[in-house]
């Protein structure tokens, strides 16, 4: 098997990067993560414009109908720069559901909306007990007389849920989990910024006081939303591992920049053996993370029967190679890496926050040791 990226994915790496450097730098960064909504609407009009919302949403949908693959690189891209902005809710999360488990109908009113960056979309799925699993969702969905639906819960850590259009809420019925279309604006829904450590990336938690939806709401089958939720976060968990492999060959870049420049005792500290060691160790995180990521990424493209094992496995392995980068970056940086002036926390806080986001890396590898029938 080839595992190398074509030449046209490594052209979109590069128109990547290069509009991400010239239109999202760390003062940019620091700019929004600042701001209640955490995102620059321009940006956002600009990233539909230029294809990415709908890069892997499917051409009759109104999509660019790429692969994940695709979506990986500007993920990984994205990780890097500490992009600001609702493209994992929205591309990944909300896109994919919809796709999977709407009717033609929802299919065709919602995703062509998203890949035209007219509709900002995002998934409810974890409750104030933190559980990323079925029996973490309490919030409940009954049937309204006459048709229907009255849902009432609480969620939590719901990426970019106070700017979003629409939620995809995911409640408990007599049949089991299912899913539900929930539209920002409707009597009853309550959205609050969450005063989280990483503002890089907002999260609100989401009141929902017996909100009366139509009977057109639900989204696929009664009782059918575990499965397409399992699927879709296996998907997230996937892209937010490109995302990390990016922030953490970012921290490599800037620990050996830094090492290179930075004298002590008349020559540059890279020349001494801790520092040598540090960044040595660095690399081999970054590249280990870099494969599993990959190799994931392979898998949920190619829908590969693997693809549940190396989502968990890319998942617990990059949320600690990323930390543990962001981490030495400071403490190659010495004192300076401490201060607010320097973007090294920037780094380590995104690291620590996208470590906990879906599951840590104990969460995942007990997943792992199930599906080994351990």
């Amino acid at each position: 098997m080839n595992f190398s990226f074509t030449t046209e994915q490594e052209e979109l790496r590069r128109y990547t990067r290069q509009w991400l450097d010239e239109n999202c730098p760390m003062e940019t960064v620091r700019q929004l993560m600042d701001t209640e909504r955490g995102y620059d609407p321009r940006h956002w009009a600009a990233l539909a414009e230029m294809g990415w919302l709908g890069m892997a949403i499917p051409v009759e949908w109104g999509g660019a109908g790429f692969t994940f693959l695709e979506l990986f690189v500007v993920l990984e891209e994205q990780g890097r720069s500490l992009f600001c902005g609702p493209f994992l809710s929205t591309v990944v999360m909300a896109a994919g559901v919809i796709e999977e488990a709407g009717d033609d109908r929802q299919k065709q009113e919602l995703l062509p909306s998203i890949a035209g960056g007219d509709l900002i979309a995002t998934v409810a799925f974890a409750e104030p007990n933190g559980r990323w699993e079925a029996e973490g969702i309490t919030t409940e969905a009954r049937p309204r007389p006459g048709g229907g639906w009255t849902v009432a819960g609480t969620k939590s850590f719901v990426l970019d849920g106070h700017i979003a259009d629409l939620l995809v809420v995911a409640a408990r019925t007599d049949q089991g989990v299912s899913l539900f279309l929930v539209p920002a604006g409707t009597d009853g829904v309550g959205a609050t910024r969450l005063e989280t450590m990483d503002q890089t990336r907002k999260q609100a938690e989401i009141t929902l006081d017996d909100v009366s939806l139509g009977a057109d709401a639900l989204l696929g089958m009664e009782g059918g939303g575990w499965p397409v939720l399992e699927r879709m976060m296996e998907k997230a968990v996937v892209a937010l591992s490109a995302e990390q492999v990016g922030g953490a060959q970012a921290c490599l870049d800037m620990a050996v920049s830094y090492a290179k420049v930075r004298k002590q005792f008349g020559r540059p500290i890279g020349s001494f053996q801790a520092i040598k060691h540090k960044c040595a160790d660095v690399l081999a995180q970054v590249e280990a993370a870099r494969s599993a990521a990959y190799y994931a990424g392979w898998a949920v493209s190619e829908d590969n029967e693997e693809r549940p094992l190396m989502a968990s496995l890319a998942k617990s392995y990059c949320s600690e190679a990323y930390f543990f980068s962001a981490a030495e970056n400071i403490q190659i940086h010495g004192g300076i890496g401490f201060t607010w002036e320097h973007n090294a926390h920037l780094y380590f806080k995104r690291a620590k926050s996208s470590e906990l986001l879906f599951g840590d890396p104990s969460f995942h590898r007990e997943k792992i040791a199930g599906q080994l029938g351990l």
